[in-house]
């Protein structure tokens, strides 16, 4: 089968969909692979270091597109990327269609199979796919809004560690997920003040054992989110509800009552965000206040520390990835209801039903 990897285009995305160890081990499997001419550039590979993989230097997008029966790549395609599709090719990458209902028709249309890496399970119910970049995000965001809570960037010109004899930032981590807990060691480690709220009291309770009392956790009421969100220097929303929309657990109007000058780094904007205020931002142009509230809300946030997520990246997508291949992407699915549930479009219906409720269409499931 032939493979393709499209340069990322997403502004200063400058991950790679696959590593050449990984174009080795898909050559060595009987796959042919074609990448587009220096797409591994930002993550430190060169055409040359692809060649000597032994995979086929594109000319352009469209003669990649054309060569390739499976499309992989980081990120969602663009709109001006839809073009080069054609039915029956397979694209697999993060798709994130619950917040995006014009790549969602757009893909429908195309009649294409589209998997996402961030709806696969493995068999105990994990999210193998999404793990490694929700690692890095969390841990990037705290990192991102201790920077903006700088007065030079418009935060409060508050120091999170604090020194001695000055009081340290709060940090409101809205999730104990995989980002959520991510985010929540670095606040600890910078020496915060640090505040964890979820619904499922267990993740707290793990929490809890770890860090004892250098953190609060608090059960998901509006109380408890109300209280906390407007006591916070820095608020991390960090909720997860696999393929569908996060929850807005913050309105507008508590945005409003948050002190001047806080920073909020929003990690579920793939999936809309979960503060009411939230709205994708861009690398180019990653902030914006609201009620003298700055805004952190870009969703490719790995993207710019690629030397670690591509690796990161690879290690889990590619032995999905070699099974599509060897298999065939009916089969493969056929065989792994985990890797099922990644498809979220097929045949022109939409097959995961946080996607379809999201945007109030049809579900039609796969399996």
């Amino acid at each position: 089968m032939v493979v393709g990897v499209p340069k990322e285009i997403k502004d200063q995305e400058y991950r790679v969909s696959v590593t050449p160890d990984g174009v080795r081990a898909l050559r060595q499997a009987g796959h042919a692979v074609w990448i587009e001419q220096s797409a591994g550039i930002g993550s430190g590979y060169s055409d040359e270091d692809y060649r000597a993989a032994d995979a086929t230097i594109a000319e352009s997008k469209e003669q990649l597109f054309q060569e390739a029966a499976i499309i992989v790549k980081v990120k969602e395609p663009l709109l001006s990327e839809c073009r080069f599709f054609r039915p029956g090719q397979t694209l697999f990458t993060y798709l994130h269609l619950a917040s995006l209902p014009d790549l969602t028709k757009t893909l429908l249309e195309a009649a294409i199979t589209a998997i996402a890496y961030e709806t696969i399970e493995a068999k105990n119910g994990s999210l193998p796919m999404l793990r490694p970049m929700s690692e890095i995000a969390g841990r990037m965001s705290v990192q991102i809004g201790a920077h903006y809570l700088e007065k030079t960037q418009g935060g409060r010109g508050l120091l999170l560690s604090g020194v001695p004899g000055v009081e340290s930032g709060k940090v409101v981590v809205l999730g104990a997920g995989v980002v959520g807990t991510a985010a929540t060691r670095i606040a600890v480690g910078m020496g915060a003040q640090v505040t964890v709220i979820n619904l499922d009291l267990d993740r707290l309770q793990a929490l809890d054992e770890l860090y004892g009392s250098r953190i609060v956790t608090r059960a998901s009421t509006q109380t408890a989110i109300e209280e906390s969100v407007m006591d916070a220097d820095l608020v991390i929303g960090a909720v997860l509800v696999p393929g569908a929309r996060a929850p807005k657990l913050v309105s507008r109007e508590l945005v409003a009552r948050m002190k001047p000058g806080a920073v909020v780094v929003d990690v579920a904007v793939d999936q809309g965000g979960c503060f009411e205020t939230t709205k994708p931002t861009t690398h180019s142009d990653p902030v914006y206040l609201v009620n003298g509230v700055l805004h952190y809300c870009v969703p490719n946030m790995p993207g710019i520390v690629p030397r670690t997520s591509t690796a990161a990246l690879t290690n889990v997508t590619l032995p999905y990835l070699l099974r599509l291949a060897s298999q065939g992407v009916e089969e493969a699915v056929r065989a792994d209801a985990g890797l099922a549930k990644g498809v979220n479009i097929f045949g022109g219906k939409i097959t995961c039903r946080g996607v379809a409720e999201a945007h109030g269409l049809r579900f039609d499931p796969l399996l």
